[in-house]
């Protein structure tokens, strides 16, 4: 580990030098390479965790298009800001850190790495990235893309190491701030390690979003939604829709039009073009994902379709009769399984929207945009989205409070995570 700490730094000691133009020209042709080789990491993706090709082949493409966005909008959000005060000048510049460490997950194997790495390392700063055990190859594969763009060697590392080891990479001087996608127990352990040592950290951690359906809401447009917002990756995304707060009057509508869809996606072999669901990525969590089902339904819910699993493959499952006390409404579920609930009125459906640990993002269909706005405040979220999934956008801030964690990635404030805000005072 210190060897690639030392090849760190000496590489941050030139890049933290480099113009941004010559940043920016780097992650051109990153990118060039990305979309040149676009179906071999795809298929990278879904042999070591089971994501349909086409929803693999789409998470690189976002990627190019994040390389987009940054490329083209860095130097307007790392442009030093003119403050007027009573001084000659006083201004504030956006400076690099150092080495930052980043401990990514495996539901998007390229897509959570590339929105860390990307503008942290246009900012300035060199990368050190441990990803999940089970993606070994797309870990390795970023690697040597980056070198393949003609990155200097030293600005992105992969680190293989086990997971035991973090605390200690996070301790070392020169690892000078952390960002962590992943669980709960992993986020709090990164966090207490950070604090120990006075560095910063980024958590973005678990999610248990609402997805709400008004009476007076486009009911094919909320369950044609509703099938990805829930079953996008097997049900793999701490953005996921997990609780579906159904109002009463059209709840029995949207749970026969919901079995329809469901009824209709293609399940089978994930290297399948025609395949919309695949495995969960590893036998533990189709088994936990079982449990969790077992347990909520033993205290009442019901499987209206689903609900079987065979290895790691789990049925896409409908359970109605859900109340607050069950673990699929209580614990994050990273599976297509989608808990239903009903609600009289929009106060009763907020208040179950926000009995939870979780804070990440909520949808709410209706046509009285205008109302729902006038209440955004009353979410407890990182993110509310109308008549819309909750998805990341590289324009748009991500992250969320409570147990999903605190920092923000993307757009102008995920660049500006990891530098020095440096403030500026001139007098004659």
């Amino acid at each position: 580990m210190q060897t690639k700490i030392n090849t760190a730094q000496e590489a941050y000691g030139y890049w933290k030098t480099t113009t941004l133009a010559t940043r920016i020209e780097h992650v051109q042709r990153l990118k060039e390479v990305l979309h040149r080789n676009r179906l071999h990491y795809a298929t990278l993706i879904t042999q070591e965790m089971g994501k349909p090709i086409t929803q693999s082949l789409a998470e690189v493409d976002k990627c190019g298009l994040l390389c987009d966005y940054y490329c083209a909008n860095a130097d307007a959000f790392l442009k030093p800001k003119t403050i007027k005060t009573e001084a000659y000048e006083s201004f504030v510049t956006y400076e690099p850190l150092g080495v930052i460490l980043g401990v990514m997950p495996w539901n998007f194997p390229f897509w959570q790495v590339f929105r860390f790495a990307i503008p942290t390392i246009l900012a300035g700063n060199v990368v050190m990235v441990k990803h999940a055990s089970n993606v070994p190859q797309s870990a390795a594969s970023i690697e040597a893309l980056f070198l393949e763009g003609d990155f200097p060697i030293g600005v992105y590392q992969n680190l293989r190491l086990s997971s035991d080891k973090i605390a200690d990479v996070i301790a070392h001087p020169e690892i000078k701030a952390v960002s962590l996608t992943g669980s709960e127990a992993a986020g709090s352990a990164v966090a207490a390690q950070a604090g120990k040592y006075l560095k910063k950290s980024v958590l973005e951690l678990g999610g248990s979003n609402a997805f709400i359906v008004c009476k007076d809401a486009d009911l094919d447009k909320a369950v044609a939604t509703a099938v990805n917002a829930r079953m996008q990756n097997a049900g793999q995304s701490c953005i996921a829709a997990k609780r579906f707060l159904i109002q009463e009057t059209v709840f029995e509508p949207f749970v026969e039009k919901y079995k329809t869809a469901l009824s209709k996606l293609v399940c089978g072999d994930p290297m399948n073009t025609a395949t919309q669901i695949g495995p969960l990525a590893r036998i533990d969590l189709a088994e936990e994902l079982e449990k969790q089902v077992k347990q909520s339904v033993a205290m009442g819910a019901t499987v209206v379709c689903g609900g079987i699993r065979k290895d790691t493959f789990y049925e896409p499952t409908i359970l109605t009769g859900v109340t607050p006390e069950m673990p699929v409404f209580r614990e994050e579920t990273f599976g297509p399984v989608a808990a239903l609930l009903s609600f009289n009125t929009l106060s009763e459906a907020i208040a179950l929207s926000n009995q939870s640990d979780f804070g990440l993002g909520v949808s709410v269909f209706t046509q009285d945009i205008n109302h729902l706005k006038k209440r955004i405040g009353e979410f407890h979220e990182g993110a509310v989205f109308l008549n819309e999934m909750v998805k990341s956008d590289p324009r748009l801030p991500f992250g969320g409070i409570k147990k999903s964690g605190y920092g923000r990635e993307l757009a102008e404030e995920g660049l500006k995570e990891f530098v020095n805000v440096k403030t500026v005072v001139i007098h004659k």
